[in-house]
């Protein structure tokens, strides 16, 4: 009878994976031996593989390039990415080494633009598509940025106000992008997004307020949906819906000549993930075409505002099994060295899954446990696996310690975590290590942050240094100490 775990990986998926193999019956992860890395930086630890970054901008464009030249399409593609998803210096630096745009989502983002630009990252030629409810600071951030020469800077307005708000901060012409307010899937608990303008109101809003304004360009039709680009009827619909306002509003703006279908695109959360990503990039090219040739209109040049797609696969995390506690005849708990709400907040916040598999003792019989972190709140815990609706790992022994590895966790875990902040119960934020490779294909690594001590946290909470520094000291040798003996 075969019960290792080995066998029911075998048995229920197709693997080995591309990114997912065996060496010594243990895992690695994109050629990356997991257990040297371990050896070498201790757990927990997160880490992001940066070449994954560039590898799925260059798959998404090489699928938009196939697709307008099999449809003879006459607009161009550019790939934004949606900096919210990651803001880290190394992400945009990966991410900027494919000739892509930017996405940004409030004030700040402006001030990581700047900066791109002044290293000479950018320059006036790249997009950046500002997106977001727009107050104040935002507003005055994207009027300095037009002001100082980036006319590619595309507003995109969320609503009736902002184009007064915007003219008011920039000084010449500048050019803007409309969002559609889409209707949302029934299950949703309200029917239309937040976020954009109804369908409706659209070319009332343009006539009212843009046609004859000298300072305004209108460029762009901004459209995306929160349940992302699926082959459902409820996105060609919304699709269909999106074509007849761009042709509506293309007939009485000349200017107009972008359409942007945001972001949406899943990543790997299974080892059964399915997606046709050629196949669904082919259907939009070739609806947008055939709705506008009926029409009688030129064709929108593509935008895309990947973020998650972009850098979501390129993260992982990995826990050691520190203790397994049996808390009745059928529930086994593994505890964890760190927690899954500080760590993987989306675990907790929206019940997400990812892939999760162990790193070592794939040669051992499995057992079905539940995951438990070490905060003391009664939902830190991962309990289920989208493919299996369980989870079942190699057997526990406490001679043998057992390695747990998340993967493709690197778009917003950190951001909605906090990173270098306060963390529940204190727990401290683990070290995160950034992996590349050379000219030669080599692994390479380094440390990016250290796991947080005892002084970072206090010093966030505003204790004392001059009247506790002893105390501290002592503590955050405690916490070091038992990090290690972990």
């Amino acid at each position: 009878m075969k019960t290792k775990y080995i066998d029911l990986i075998e048995q229920t998926f197709d693997f080995p994976q591309k990114e997912f193999t065996l060496d010594d019956h243990k895992l690695q992860f994109h050629g990356i031996d997991l257990t040297k890395l371990i050896a070498q930086y201790g757990t927990p630890l997160k880490f992001t593989y940066l070449p994954k970054i560039s590898e799925n901008i260059n798959s998404a464009k090489a699928w938009f390039a196939d697709a307008i030249q099999k449809n003879n399409y006459d607009g161009k593609y550019h790939y934004c990415y949606c900096t919210k998803s990651s803001h880290f210096n190394h992400v945009l630096n990966e991410a900027l080494k494919n000739d892509i745009h930017i996405e940004t989502s409030s004030a700040f983002d402006i001030d990581i633009v700047e900066n791109l630009k002044a290293q000479g990252k950018i320059n006036d030629e790249t997009y950046v598509i500002s997106n977001g409810f727009k107050r104040d600071q935002y507003v005055k951030n994207i009027g300095r940025l037009i002001n100082n020469g980036h006319k590619n800077c595309i507003a995109v307005i969320d609503n009736f106000e902002e184009i007064s708000l915007l003219s008011q901060e920039i000084n010449g012409n500048y050019n803007v992008g409309i969002r559609i307010a889409s209707e949302e899937e029934p299950k949703f608990e309200f029917y239309t997004s937040r976020l954009g303008i109804g369908y409706k109101n659209i070319v009332p809003f343009y006539n009212r307020e843009i046609k004859e304004n000298p300072k305004v360009n209108l460029k762009m039709l901004h459209f995306f949906i929160n349940t992302g680009i699926r082959d459902t009827a409820y996105y060609w619909n919304e699709l269909s819906k999106c074509m007849k306002v761009y042709i509506n509003l293309k007939k009485v703006c000349s200017s107009l000549d972008s359409l942007n279908i945001g972001g949406g695109f899943p990543i790997k959360n299974s080892l059964a993930f399915e997606y046709d990503y050629a196949y669904m990039i082919d259907e939009i090219i070739q609806q947008i075409k055939q709705a506008c040739d009926e029409a009688g209109v030129a064709v929108p040049n593509i935008f895309t505002e990947f973020g998650s797609f972009t850098v979501g696969e390129s993260g992982g995390a990995i826990y050691k099994v520190l203790y397994q506690k049996q808390q009745n005849d059928r529930e086994k708990w593994n505890m964890i060295n760190s927690s899954f709400i500080t760590t993987m907040p989306d675990t907790w916040a929206i019940n997400k899954r990812f892939i999760m598999l162990p790193i070592n003792g794939w040669q051992k019989e499995y057992e079905r446990v539940l995951l438990g972190g070490l905060t003391c709140d009664s939902d830190d815990y991962y309990n289920s696996e989208q493919h299996m609706n369980a989870i079942y790992l190699p057997k526990y022994t406490k001679d043998k310690p057992l390695y747990i590895g998340f993967f493709n966790t690197g778009a917003y875990q950190e951001t909605i975590g906090g990173f270098g902040g306060l963390q529940h119960c204190l727990i401290p934020q683990p070290k995160h290590i950034l992996i590349d490779r050379n000219e030669a294909g080599d692994i390479e690594t380094q440390l990016f942050s250290a796991q947080q001590t005892s002084k970072d946290l206090l010093s966030i909470l505003g204790y004392d240094y001059g009247i506790n520094n002893s105390l501290i000291e002592s503590e955050t040798h405690i916490t070091e100490e038992l990090i290690v003996k972990q």
